[in-house]
């Protein structure tokens, strides 16, 4: 299910999603604002994360996990 919303965004950025769609490096303008959103949720999740783990102290058994995610190439969206 999707809801239709509308936004207002400097001429700059629409230009810059219109180049996207242009160059075939996104199918729509909704698709650049998709992709976008959800790396911003991706990143208020991992940040919330960091908060959890920050507070609560050491976690031997995770030490590798931040190297090992800092490479993991992540699956475009669209």
């Amino acid at each position: 299910m999707s809801k239709q919303i509308t936004v207002r965004l400097p001429d700059d950025l629409v230009d810059f999603m219109d180049e996207l769609v242009a160059t075939d490096k996104a199918t729509s303008r909704a698709s650049v604002v998709a992709r976008a959103m959800e790396r911003e949720r991706r990143r208020e999740l991992a940040a919330r994360d960091l908060a959890i783990l920050s507070a609560h102290g050491d976690y031997p058994d995770l030490e590798g996990l931040a190297p090992a995610a800092a490479g993991t190439v992540l699956s475009d969206l669209d």
